[in-house]
């Protein structure tokens, strides 16, 4: 959702956005190992609800010819600087040439933030929640402990505000004639599983209007366990409102979809994925209801990618960054004791 508000930023500077994505090969050079494939990512930025157009394999360092071959007066960027692997200033010439504009960055939360959140995850540092424990006196806080972290993953707190979930949400009420999709989960790490469902769920209908139910933290964790969810429910709240496939989110939904909530929504087909269906508290099936109604539907993605294994990629990729580091602390080192003995030999 960072990347997100970049994007959302970016458009509002101009009339149509193309959005350039490197390749992995581009980024395991001056970065290291990404975390989803170019074909994953080329995918995802595409359903970003603000992107008009996205440019594959575009080059790391951003020239003016980039920019013309394109067809574009300036180009955007976080106000946080980026080097290429021999530490310049991948802007420098759009920058020179006055066709570089700036954009803020989102407080709270950075790939890095994210990648750290996950790699906590194999220290089984969560404990389980007391069953006696009344969760639902929690909700209303949304699940923030006394000192800004969440009780129940651990993890730092994003701090949101009404503000940016008006700037995120479409603000497009359900029209005469529209379908109305409910689907619920986590949505957490939002990711290309998650945009490939939606994708199929707004194929379901001429006029879809996809309503997201999004449950709480602490919900989350009953079903998911271990220190689900890695990214809390304002995270995952503005994650799945960038996505163009939705049209509103419910945000701390109830695990049972009831009837008072496809009444309320008027909703008219509710949808839920190929991933295993976790039973309610009391042991009952949290889709009875539309079930019973004759309007639920299960829609194949057609992907096979789950948080857990973004989990799992990362865990992977860590132990190539250590791998990496290692040799090129090595390599230093061999550099320092290099210069050091020819400085005592000129002594």
């Amino acid at each position: 959702y960072g990347h997100s508000n970049q994007l959302r930023q970016a458009r509002a500077m101009g009339d149509y956005l193309i959005v350039g994505v490197h390749t992995d090969e581009e980024i395991a050079k001056h970065k290291g190992p990404p975390v989803f494939t170019q074909e994953e990512r080329y995918k995802m930025v595409q359903a970003i609800k603000w992107v008009d157009e996205i440019a594959p394999g575009a080059p790391y360092v951003t020239t003016l010819e980039t920019l013309d071959k394109y067809n574009c007066d300036f180009c955007v960027h976080g106000d946080d600087i980026t080097l290429t692997i021999d530490g310049k200033d991948t802007y420098e010439e759009v920058k020179t040439a006055g066709r570089y504009r700036e954009c803020k960055r989102t407080q709270g939360v950075s790939t890095t933030d994210l990648v750290g959140r996950m790699l906590l995850m194999t220290k089984a540092h969560h404990s389980n929640i007391d069953e006696d424990l009344d969760c639902r006196k929690h909700t209303d806080n949304f699940g923030k402990g006394p000192k800004g972290r969440s009780p129940w993953t651990g993890v730092s707190q994003f701090l949101q505000t009404s503000q940016k979930i008006i700037q995120f949400a479409s603000g497009k009420e359900p029209q005469p004639g529209d379908t109305i999709i409910y689907v619920a989960g986590a949505f957490d790490l939002f990711h290309i599983g998650h945009v490939d469902f939606l994708e199929k769920v707004h194929q379901l209908a001429e006029k879809p209007y996809i309503i997201a139910g999004l449950h709480f933290d602490q919900e989350v964790n009953r079903y998911k366990g271990k220190n689900y969810p890695i990214m809390n429910i304002h995270e995952r709240t503005l994650s799945v409102l960038a996505c163009r496939y939705v049209s509103e989110v419910v945000i701390g939904a109830p695990y049972a979809v009831t009837a008072d909530l496809l009444d309320h929504f008027r909703v008219t087909l509710v949808c839920h994925g190929m991933t295993e269906v976790v039973p309610d508290k009391d042991g009952s099936d949290p889709y009875q209801e539309p079930k019973r109604r004759g309007i639920f539907q299960l829609v194949d993605s057609g992907s096979n990618l789950t948080t857990d294994l973004i989990v799992q990629r990362i865990i992977k990729n860590r132990l190539e960054f250590e791998a990496r580091n290692q040799k090129k602390e090595a390599k230093e080192l061999a550099v320092l004791e290099a210069m050091r003995r020819l400085d005592e030999e000129k002594h």
